[in-house]
């Protein structure tokens, strides 16, 4: 019997970048660590932040080169003691994945399709993603996984599927609202975004819906929150919460950011009103609204406030409206995608070794 594979995780995290590079590598790398590999991840330290809070036990090798060409030289240095490499990392391109890969077989996650890479296998699991958007972007011999039933998404969603298509069923009343825009709360956006929804549950008269609000121990919003939550008895505070499964079942609406959380809440049918934070998250965004699978909003856009307060009581009165939603996100995935993305990529390495 041959070793275990080796696997080495090369990913980005920051103020600006968020957390959810960081967060769907680890979902695949439990994966792969479930399929019998070992999974180390090279960690400056804004990822190292985010693995402290939800991959304690993960192995890694520390660095404090976080600029491109300095990360790209050290992974190359340590991924010779490896199998294969993941990269997760936009601001990484072709060269420097050749450099840090040194012919080993890759996967790189991506969601852009803007730049070369240098890949045996891309995962995209954007919903429009298509092999065309590629062309001349990967090798020839480069292996597309593409689309939501891709998505790494951890098992313990879809342990809850079943649940959460019954309890969504009928669509009952709002009585848990779940926020969720970030780890890092980029621009304060989760603070902004409470006071907004408060004055609108009260003016709506469902002044009893609760607010499950989830960010990281360093959002620019924590401070205030906190202050608020203390006498805001609708406020309820998950700070680098380990229990987003069990929250997003209980949540009759979620108010989201349109990265990889998206796709947990469509495992769980989730109704939600989809806040597009950052340029790379508009055309998977825009095609779930299509698919008729979330409202979605641009916080950028000069009107911001008044669409959001529209939207957002639209979905607080309409049960119509939500179980529609919620039938849609449904469709989408399936929360399986890490399994079958771990099962392509070990193949991969076992047919490389063999060969």
């Amino acid at each position: 019997m041959s070793p275990p594979s080796r696997i080495l995780f090369i990913t980005d995290a920051g103020p600006s970048v968020g957390g959810g590079h960081v967060m769907r590598s680890l979902t695949l790398a439990r994966a792969l660590q479930d399929a019998g590999a070992n999974c180390v991840f090279v960690t400056t330290p804004a990822v190292a932040t985010v693995l402290d809070a939800f991959g304690a036990d993960v192995a890694r090798i520390a660095t404090d080169e976080a600029a491109p060409a300095e990360l790209t030289a050290f992974a190359a240095q340590q991924a010779q003691a490896f199998d294969a490499v993941v990269i997760d990392h936009y601001g990484l391109s072709a060269p420097d994945h050749r450099a840090i890969a040194g012919g080993r077989p890759t996967l790189v996650i991506d969601d852009l399709a803007d730049r070369p890479l240098a890949a045996d296998l891309v995962l995209d699991s954007g919903p429009a993603r298509k092999a065309t958007d590629y062309d001349g972007l990967v090798p020839p011999h480069a292996e597309l996984l593409l689309g939501p039933s891709h998505a790494p998404v951890r098992p313990a969603f879809a342990a809850l599927r079943k649940a959460a298509l019954a309890r969504r069923a009928g669509a009952p009343p709002v009585r848990r609202v779940l926020v969720s825009l970030g780890l890092t709360d980029v621009g304060g956006i989760t603070g902004r975004v409470v006071d907004l929804m408060l004055s609108l549950l009260t003016e709506r008269g469902t002044g009893e819906a609760v607010l499950d609000v989830v960010l990281g121990a360093g959002a620019p919003s924590l401070p205030g929150l906190r202050d608020l939550a203390a006498r805001e008895p609708r406020l309820a505070l998950h700070v680098d919460s380990q229990d987003m499964p069990r929250l997003t079942l209980e949540a009759g609406l979620a108010v989201g950011a349109g990265g990889s959380t998206s796709w947990e809440r469509c495992v769980l049918a989730l109704p939600t009103l989809l806040l597009v934070l950052a340029a790379n998250q508009g055309e998977a965004s825009q095609a779930l609204a299509g698919a008729d699978a979330v409202l979605a909003l641009d916080v950028a856009d000069p009107d911001f406030e008044a669409a959001f307060a529209d939207a957002f009581s639209r979905l607080l009165a309409d049960p119509l409206l939500r179980d529609r939603l919620s039938a849609a996100s449904a469709a989408v995935c399936d929360g399986r995608g890490a399994a079958r993305v771990a099962a392509h990529f070990l193949d991969l390495i076992a047919r490389e070794k063999a060969g």
